[in-house]
């Protein structure tokens, strides 16, 4: 079959507008990596811009339960996404939304050892360099892992991952440690 002038001219007029829609569509995915979306995966080196709001405060709040009272928080909210607190890639915090009355951590001597001057947010990526959960560090800063959040680090490569600490707007005397490789995150306590 040959192709005339007319079917060619045909052709064209039917391709150009759909080459026309091609920028519209690397524009939408180029979005959806930037700003992401709840269902995709977390971590993979994706770096909050900033920590957690405060959990807004409730207005006939009940007095704090008992840490055994709570019951088990799941943080699984879509399929490949870990169980444990973790980050979307639009910056959705998931789990940290227990307000600042949860006993779990809760600190008679908040900032017993100082303030962690390091360094918040994405300007700041540490590299772990030893320790494990009682005790690591980076650059001569030295941390723990709150005892409610032990089970969460249990995949964390001690020696190496990369860590970039938030502040906890509800739990005085914690820190947010967030692990960009997992897209995970732990209340954590500077030691000094």
């Amino acid at each position: 079959m040959r192709l005339t002038k007319v079917t060619t001219l045909r052709l064209t007029a039917l391709a150009v507008p759909l080459l026309a829609l091609l920028p519209f569509s690397v524009n939408a995915q180029r979005e959806h990596e930037q700003h992401g979306s709840p269902q995709g995966p977390v971590g993979h080196g994706f770096i909050p811009q900033h920590g957690p709001a405060p959990t807004p405060a409730r207005p006939h709040a009940e007095p704090a339960p008992h840490a055994a009272t709570l019951p088990q928080q799941h943080y699984r909210d879509f399929e490949g996404h870990p169980e444990a607190p973790h980050v979307h890639a639009n910056g959705e915090w998931v789990g940290h939304n227990t307000g600042p009355n949860d006993p779990r951590y809760h600190l008679d001597h908040p900032w017993e050892h100082g303030h962690f001057t390091g360094g918040f947010g994405p300007g700041h990526v540490w590299h772990l360099q030893g320790g494990g959960p009682s005790r690591f560090w980076f650059n001569g800063f030295y941390f723990s892992v709150a005892p409610p959040d032990l089970s969460f680090v249990a995949d964390w490569i001690w020696n190496s991952d990369p860590i970039v600490i938030y502040e906890d707007p509800d739990h005085a005397g914690w820190y947010l440690a967030y692990n960009s490789r997992l897209g995970t995150y732990v209340h954590v306590m500077y030691l000094g």
